[in-house]
């Protein structure tokens, strides 16, 4: 996969979008005991404010940005099951960081639950650090960031 496919979500997409997006954390809720915040996200607001971008046709990842004064945040990153392993995570990442580059920012910032380790083994790969670790209502999160050169 290339930065080519990777492309400005419209509401067409909105239906791949929460798909994608449940199939990828739906397995996370009985673990943490609660529905994941990206599950329960308006998708079609999200995508309407131009800050979700897909890849695959159909639709097999996405992520949603947002431009902070001084960072880019993830707020959501999801790989349906079926293309895990295949480099699509790989490939929005990397578009993470061209994304926040060609903005002007940075950093770029994200957090993913506590009890999601799988996530916690990923983003160390890619130049992220841990900040912290916070308590958000049912959220245990692990809060990272990635400085860019």
């Amino acid at each position: 996969m290339t930065n080519q496919e990777i492309r400005l979500a419209t509401a067409a997409d909105v239906p791949a979008v929460k798909a994608v997006t449940d199939a990828a954390y739906g397995h996370y809720v009985e673990r943490i005991g609660t529905v994941p915040q990206p599950m329960e996200r308006d998708h079609a607001a999200t995508v309407a404010e131009g800050r979700v971008f897909v890849t695959g046709e159909p639709v097999v990842g996405l992520v949603a940005v947002e431009a902070r004064e001084d960072h880019l945040y993830v707020d959501n990153i999801a790989v349906h099951p079926d293309a895990q392993g295949t480099g699509v995570g790989r490939l929005l990442l990397h578009f993470v960081d061209a994304h926040a580059r060609a903005l002007g920012l940075p950093e770029v910032r994200l957090y993913t639950n506590a009890l999601m380790w799988e996530n916690q083994k990923i983003y160390p790969k890619y130049g992220y650090e841990v900040v912290e670790r916070r308590v958000d209502g049912p959220y245990d999160r692990v809060h990272y960031r990635k400085r860019l050169l």
